[in-house]
């Protein structure tokens, strides 16, 4: 039995490169989305100034979720107002304790 893998040179993979990068549409960014994000920037990157002194250990992962953030503003998908806020909020709030189920007679 023979392998059936069909190899590609180096010039067709060059074209699909070329077509596949030409036929996405350009996104238009508004001038309101983009006031919009320069606010959330701003806030996310007071938020990580502000946490600096926090201490727990909810405030790590809350700090890598702000900074991950920041460094994914290009992606299409970003998180509404909501996520958002609770992001900000969440280097600062401890989480609820958990309650002991401990039953002792």
């Amino acid at each position: 039995m023979g392998i059936n893998a069909k190899l590609t040179t180096l010039d067709e993979i060059e074209a699909r490169k070329a077509t596949a990068a030409g036929d996405k549409p350009k996104r238009v960014i508004t001038d309101a989305e983009k006031a919009q994000r320069k606010e959330r920037v701003a806030k996310a990157k007071d938020a990580l100034a502000r946490s600096v002194k926090s201490k727990g250990d909810h405030v790590a992962p809350a700090r890598t979720a702000l900074k991950t953030y920041l460094q994914h503003l290009n992606d299409p998908k970003q998180p509404d107002d909501a996520q958002f806020g609770v992001m900000l909020a969440a280097p600062f709030t401890a989480p609820p304790k958990k309650k002991a189920n401990e039953r002792r007679f």
